[in-house]
C-alpha cells in the first residue's frame, strides 16, 4: 500500500482521489477539497460543508 498525498501546494491531507487519462501518465493525486474532476452535485456538497465549518456547524 502506496500513502498518497494531495498535489495542492502546501496541503498535507492524504490524496485518496487519483486520477491519470492512460496508462502511461503517472497517477496524479489530490484530497477530496482539490479533486479537479469533482461533478456538480460533489461540489455543492463540499461548498455546503465547507461554510458549515467556517460556521462551527459541522456534523461529524
Amino acid at each position: 500500500m502506496y500513502v498518497h498525498y494531495c498535489e495542492e501546494e502546501g496541503c498535507t491531507e492524504w490524496g485518496g482521489w487519483g486520477n491519470s487519462p492512460s496508462p502511461a501518465v503517472p497517477t496524479r493525486w489530490w484530497c477530496f477539497e482539490h479533486f479537479p474532476h469533482k461533478s456538480y452535485e460533489q461540489e455543492q456538497v463540499l461548498r455546503r460543508k465547507l461554510e458549515a465549518a467556517e460556521r462551527g456547524n459541522i456534523i461529524q
